[in-house]
């Protein structure tokens, strides 16, 4: 007696249904990927300036205190008079 184990059939692709329904519906995505990838670049640049700025300002600061100085950091005062 011969027992054999039936193997599984492949999966079959299923049959396009209506192509320009799909097109529709595809072009919509591929548009705002890359216009959300270039927001995010664009903040992850504009966030890395203002860091950049604000580490440079602080590591002036520093450098006036450890040559010792005492008025390193001026106060903003409002200009009343």
């Amino acid at each position: 007696m011969s027992d054999t184990i039936p193997f599984p059939k492949p999966p079959q692709p299923k049959p396009p249904e209506d192509d320009e329904d799909e097109e529709d519906g595809d072009e919509e995505p591929s548009r705002r990927s890359p216009l959300l990838v270039l927001v995010l670049i664009a903040l992850l640049v504009v966030g890395g300036w203002f860091l950049a700025n604000k580490l440079a300002s602080l590591a002036r600061v520093q450098d006036c205190v450890l040559s010792g100085r005492h008025n390193c950091a001026p106060i903003e005062t409002p200009g009343g008079g």
